[in-house]
């Protein structure tokens, strides 16, 4: 059963976020996957994630796609025009990737090719209409195609961003446009994240609440700090300082992980996890958890 199938009938998904390689080398990436493969639906694939070089999202994609596990197309609008936008969901398509997460993307100052020249030429908002139009059989200046898509459509969304009021509007916007789902940055603060979903939920559109697991209360601290809308409370921060060790620090990290996961889980129709580097971990947080 496809995601967006399971969606529609009111199953409570997992989603997992993959990243392609720095490299032409995709063993690793491809072994991470089946691993994960039994324990999660569906697995999202970045599009150069922090503006960092790596390979394609839509190459290792494909390569999911061909092991028979569903992938989840990340496109940024950073890096390529409205035509090359158009081009690569074309492709993707033909070759058998059926969803998609529209983003607008970070800049490149701030990864390691910090000299390279950002496009923008469209926004989120835009590239959902774009793909909405592809999935009616025209591109972007209205001209007929010859077959046209079907991709599933999501889109992001920051529930800890304070005022919320703005990026509720513009989530509102995203769902007009044509987001079927929606996937959050990461959730730490449950009651803020109902909140949030106190806003919306008259949109009746999927919500996977994003889940990443703590490192340490140093990469808290600094996620409080330069990541606008992610709020880590003082009592986790200090959860995470008392694990001394680094299998200390991993086990409490699960255990924070899997309680947000079933405080959240009442007010979302899912879970994106997003282990960043950590994806040893992703069954036992599953687990702890109630997911399995």
């Amino acid at each position: 059963m496809r995601l967006r199938e399971r969606l529609a009938k009111g199953e409570f998904v997992v989603t997992c976020e993959a990243a392609p390689p720095k490299g032409t080398d995709i063993e690793k990436a491809l072994e991470d996957v089946k691993k994960l493969a039994s324990h999660v639906h569906a697995f999202n694939v970045t599009d150069l994630q922090s503006s960092v070089l790596r390979m394609s999202s839509w190459a290792l994609c494909a390569l999911i796609a061909r092991e028979g596990y569903e992938p989840i197309l990340q496109m940024t609008c950073r890096d390529r025009n409205r035509l090359a936008l158009q081009a690569d969901l074309l492709g993707a398509w033909a070759l058998g990737i059926e969803n998609v997460l529209a983003l607008t993307g970070d800049y490149p100052t701030l990864g390691d090719h910090p000299g390279a020249r950002p496009v923008f030429d469209l926004d989120s908002v835009q590239l959902i209409a774009t793909i909405q139009a592809l999935n009616q059989g025209r591109d972007l200046a209205g001209n007929e195609l010859q077959g046209s898509t079907d991709f599933f459509v999501g889109a992001v969304v920051n529930p800890g961003v304070e005022p919320l009021g703005p990026h509720v509007l513009k989530m509102r916007l995203k769902a007009e446009r044509g987001a079927q789902f929606f996937q959050t940055q990461a959730v730490y603060d449950s009651e803020a994240f109902r909140k949030f979903i106190r806003e919306v939920e008259d949109l009746e559109v999927p919500i996977l609440a994003g889940v990443i697991p703590l490192k340490s209360a140093k990469m808290a601290r600094f996620m409080n700090e330069h990541i606008a809308g992610i709020r880590v409370p003082e009592e986790v921060i200090q959860e995470m300082e008392r694990a001394k060790t680094k299998e200390e620090r991993k086990k409490r990290s699960v255990e924070i992980c899997a309680r947000i996961i079933r405080e959240v889980k009442p007010y979302c129709q899912g879970i994106h996890l997003m282990p960043m580097g950590w994806e040893g971990l992703v069954p036992e947080i599953l687990e702890l958890s109630g997911l399995t």
